[in-house]
């Protein structure tokens, strides 16, 4: 008589016919352009009558990128920086907002469509223009000059941090729609029972918090930590995606901004390879 499948392969099935649409759109359409912005970030490409045609000239390009390229390195390091500092905002705001849309009360769903709104208008060159507008700055600390009160009375080294906390409040509030969305999904998940054993064991709410929602939800953290992370480096307003389209078609050095294109990609995967390590370990310990 024959065996099925055991429980691991048929997860494993299950994961790999998930990613097939994704394999194939990648194969069918993203793998040669790719392959040939690489080769174009080695060359150097003129333009002629018969197309682009490139001149292998190495590593120039990137060369060029860090220790010719006075613009670059700077914008790259702020929006590193930037992102360091965003991202961790965005979870907690959003954990936060969801923990109270998860709760029973009148008008709920209105609330969920009010903080979701923000993810369909304020994006792309709606969000751009809003920035341009000074929507993304509160307006309040310049009026009451909250800077100069707060010098005051505490160190100028907490007050610029603390002001930049909260200009990125707004920022954070526009961001944080779609992880909101998958933190719901998450705790509506969590067992009522797993609460009810919690209470009867004399738990109070926030050791109920610590044991047993913050470790249910630890992997839609980690989803959320790296949807963050990727729409931080592409979303609008990117000052490194502005400069390399600037270089690329105002410019038009196509080998030097496919270079920096993937100088760019290859930031970008580094932090999220740590981000999958130090998840992939503290999930490690809690199993």
């Amino acid at each position: 008589m024959k065996k099925g499948l055991s429980m691991r392969t048929r997860h494993y099935l299950e994961g790999y016919m998930f990613t097939l649409p994704w394999v194939i759109g990648f194969l069918a359409f993203m793998a040669v352009p790719l392959a040939r912005s690489l080769y174009f970030s080695f060359s150097k490409l003129e333009i002629k009558t018969a197309g682009l045609q490139a001149h292998y000239i190495g590593f120039e390009n990137f060369r060029k990128a860090f220790t010719v390229d006075v613009d670059f390195t700077p914008k790259l390091m702020g929006t590193v920086s930037g992102l360091i500092f965003n991202v961790p905002l965005i979870l907690i705001f959003a954990m936060f907002t969801a923990l109270l849309l998860n709760r029973n009360f009148k008008g709920r769903m209105i609330f969920r469509g009010i903080f979701f709104l923000p993810v369909i208008i304020a994006s792309g060159t709606v969000l751009t223009k809003l920035r341009e507008d000074g929507a993304a700055n509160l307006p309040i600390f310049k009026q009451y000059d909250l800077a100069s009160t707060l010098s005051s009375i505490m160190p100028v080294e907490l007050v610029r941090p603390l002001l930049g906390i909260l200009e990125s409040l707004s920022l954070s509030m526009w961001d944080s729609g779609v992880q909101i969305l998958i933190f719901l999904a998450g705790l509506q998940s969590i067992s009522a029972h797993l609460y009810e054993a919690a209470k009867v064991d004399g738990a109070t709410p926030w050791e109920i918090f610590w044991k047993v929602t913050f470790p249910m939800i630890t992997p839609m953290i980690l989803v959320n930590a790296l949807f963050s992370i990727v729409n931080s480096f592409t979303k609008a307003g990117n000052p490194i995606m502005d400069y390399i389209m600037d270089v690329l078609f105002k410019k038009n050095d196509f080998g030097y901004g496919a270079a920096l294109g993937w100088i760019y990609f290859l930031v970008s995967f580094v932090i999220i390879g740590i981000v999958l390590y130090l998840f992939r370990n503290s999930l490690r310990e809690r199993g």
